[in-house]
């Protein structure tokens, strides 16, 4: 018997699916109802993959509720579903991705079926990306204010004020939705052991990086995006470099490696080697980056703190 692959494109307000190899389509409302009726559909297909384009949160309903069904559902970056869709020739530079396209993509490629948020994890993801967006509105308050007539400085200092103490509720309600779980509260305990990891950062994994501790080195910085790929073509051999992954995890692990390779002893001695040895700055400090997440995603695997990790 074929195996069973399916696809879904969501959008606001529905979702598309496409079975493969049956060729069937279906449309279903993106609501509570719509995500049953959607499961329902699937179920009897058993499928071994269902492959979910990600789309800014609109897919977690139909993504939790396939999940509750013990159904293999994976959220894909939609980058690496539109590189497949080019490199197969289905999809021109201008096509939108549908269903089909990504039941394709599921087919194909296989995608590894990771952990997936629960409720308490997305209402912390939440909180998070509204956390980066206070502290960027905050940036660009204080960069206006230096070039503001004196008018509307006042103005700016009301509202970076504000925005202050918005920032400092989030991380409040943040520090409570940790401690509320036991294993989120471990996991805390843990990252925080690291030098140069602080609150903002172990947030960040935890929410938005569930599968860390689970993967291999390899895997985990692929998945972030820090591990290096070849730009080559033919005889040209262009420089590694990393990108995809998850931007604003790669992000925040950056800030967490310019703080550990001032006050880490392994991560700074490891920077001062590459940098010895005549390797860019900034290389190295991205060599950093996937280093201290090397160490993180072991001590997470063996539930262990950074001193026991590195003794």
């Amino acid at each position: 018997m074929d195996e069973v692959f399916v696809g879904i494109d969501v959008a606001k307000d529905h979702c598309d699916i496409a079975v493969l190899p049956q060729g069937l389509k279906e449309r279903f409302k993106n609501d509570e109802e719509g995500h049953d009726a959607a499961a329902s559909f699937v179920a009897p297909f058993h499928p071994v993959r269902i492959v979910v384009e990600a789309t800014g949160g609109y897919e977690m309903g139909i993504v939790r509720t396939l999940a509750l069904a013990s159904l293999p559902v994976v959220v894909a970056n939609p980058r690496q579903v539109r590189d497949f869709a080019r490199a197969t020739g289905r999809l021109a530079k201008t096509d939108a991705i549908d269903a089909g396209v990504i039941a394709l993509f599921a087919k194909a490629i296989r995608p590894e079926i990771r952990p997936l948020p629960e409720e308490d994890i997305t209402r912390l993801r939440a909180l998070i990306a509204r956390r980066r967006q206070i502290v960027e509105m905050i940036v660009m308050e204080k960069n206006r204010m230096a070039r503001s007539m004196e008018l509307a400085r006042n103005d700016i200092r009301n509202h970076i004020y504000f925005l202050t103490e918005s920032l400092k509720k989030i991380d409040k309600e943040i520090s409570r939705d940790i401690r509320k779980s036991s294993l989120w509260k471990e996991n805390e305990t843990i990252l925080m052991s690291a030098p140069g990891i602080g609150p903002a950062i172990t947030c960040t994994l935890i929410a938005s990086l569930p599968e860390l501790g689970t993967l291999s080195r390899r895997k985990i910085a692929s998945l972030v995006g820090v591990a290096p790929f070849n730009r080559d073509s033919g005889k040209f051999k262009g420089k590694k470099s990393i990108w995809g992954g998850r931007t604003h995890v790669r992000a925040i692990l950056y800030m967490g490696a310019l703080s550990a390779v001032r006050f880490n002893p392994i991560i700074k001695a490891f920077y001062r080697r590459l940098l010895d040895s005549g390797k860019d700055p900034k290389l190295a400090l991205t060599a950093c980056m996937r280093k201290l997440l090397t160490i993180l995603n072991a001590m997470m695997k063996n539930r262990t703190t950074w001193i026991e990790a590195t003794a």
